[in-house]
């Protein structure tokens, strides 16, 4: 009996020295802990550094994890930072992007001059998702341009550079005349652009930049990423609601309710859009922000718009929480149990994602996904793992630093 809870006491503490991160941020004066697990406990030379090494920001150490401090499980890094602090928001936002080059959402046929019907871009290799850079070298930026090209062709091939996944393919295609227009044709169906409402996470006044959606905006058609050529945000209202139900996710209806743009769009990442305000938004509330493993299974709120434009907090529970990096959007499972909101929605629903969720006082995450089979409940995404991108940008355009 003794060798069989050895042998399971191994086996857990293998498996979570291979969820577990190896790397942790601890805000100064705070004392390192995994949430309010009773399992996992921090010991070690660690346990013992003195109070210098937890209150300057900067500073690295290492902490042994271990299983109900008998079985070892890793030694991990822990740096010490400033505790990041930010305005919530909560309240919906328009979006508005131009991809980087033009989306392939689908191949069609062509009917050409023997009233055959071909597939010239899918028999040349062309896959939906692909995205087309240049055609003849020169750099495609519209669905316009591209079919002004083809149009020019004068039915020569055509040498097309497209991104597939991280690689670049060259791909030549044979335009095909059809006499239905006398024009030619590749068989393709594109995108060049992308609208929609979304949920505001946070902003950040030292730098003046913004986290949205915790999650990216994917076509609609293919699933990819879309790749951000430039973007803007600006005002929206949120007007209506269709409740989710089992198996029919539920929408938050809204609209743009201005022109004029309200900042700029950066980045259009797997963990949501990030950009810079023009001007500094009106924002109630400046919040901490919880490192991950601060978290902990429990009550928490949500912040979020389900009319007009001014958010409200409701009640909600995090059922699980998964410090493994293996999907960074869905860090946390959460359930609504706020009944205006259970009544109103059905739960979260689309529209709803980047909605700020807080606990004990502090920024944990943003709502990502709904269970489409159980719309009370969904994903949400570490906050710290949306600021990291945040403070990227940040960098990048040049932002003062937080």
């Amino acid at each position: 009996m003794f060798s069989l809870f050895v042998l399971c006491g191994m086996c857990t503490a293998a498996y979570f020295a291979s969820v577990l991160p190896d790397r942790y941020y601890l805000a100064k004066g705070e004392q390192f802990s995994i949430g309010d697990s009773q399992l996992i406990q921090c010991g070690g030379s660690g346990k013992n550094y003195p109070l210098s090494v937890y209150s300057a920001a900067g500073n690295t150490f290492q902490m042994q994890l271990s299983l109900l401090g008998i079985i070892d499980i890793k030694d991990v890094s822990v740096q010490v930072v400033d505790r990041r602090v930010v305005a919530l928001c909560g309240t919906p936002f328009g979006i508005k992007m131009v991809t980087d080059g033009v989306m392939v959402v689908g191949t069609g046929a062509v009917t050409d001059q023997n009233s055959q019907s071909v597939q010239p871009a899918k028999e040349a290799g062309v896959q939906e998702g692909d995205v087309i850079l240049s055609l003849d070298g020169e750099k495609i930026s519209s669905k316009r341009q591209l079919t002004e090209i083809v149009s020019a062709c004068s039915g020569n091939p055509v040498s097309m550079t497209v991104r597939r996944g991280d690689q670049l393919t060259e791909i030549t295609i044979e335009p095909v005349k059809s006499p239905l227009d006398n024009s030619y044709h590749l068989g393709l169906w594109v995108r060049d652009s992308s609208a929609g409402i979304g949920t505001m996470t946070y902003y950040d006044p030292a730098n003046g930049c913004f986290a949205g959606l915790g999650h990216a905006i994917c076509d609609v058609d293919t699933g990819q990423l879309m790749p951000l050529s430039q973007g803007e945000i600006v005002e929206a209202s949120i007007i209506g609601v269709k409740a989710g139900t089992a198996g029919n996710p539920g929408q938050l209806q809204g609209a743009f309710a201005g022109d004029q743009a309200l900042g700029t769009l950066c980045a259009n990442s797997y963990n949501g859009v990030y950009g810079v305000y023009s001007t500094q938004p009106t924002y109630s509330q400046t919040i901490p922000m919880a490192q991950s493993q601060e978290i902990t299974e429990g009550p928490v709120k949500i912040l979020t718009t389900i009319d007009g434009e001014k958010p409200q907090l409701f009640d909600a529970c995090i059922e699980k929480v998964t410090l493994s990096q293996d999907e960074p959007t869905k860090n946390m499972v959460i359930r609504i149990t706020d009944p205006v909101l259970l009544e109103t929605t059905g739960g979260i629903v689309q529209g709803m994602s980047g909605s700020p969720i807080i606990q004990n006082g502090m920024l944990v995450g943003a709502v990502t996904h709904v269970f489409v089979n159980d719309p009370t409940r969904g994903y949400g995404i570490f906050a710290e793992n949306m600021d990291g991108t945040l403070l990227t940008i940040a960098a990048q355009t040049g932002q003062k630093a937080a």
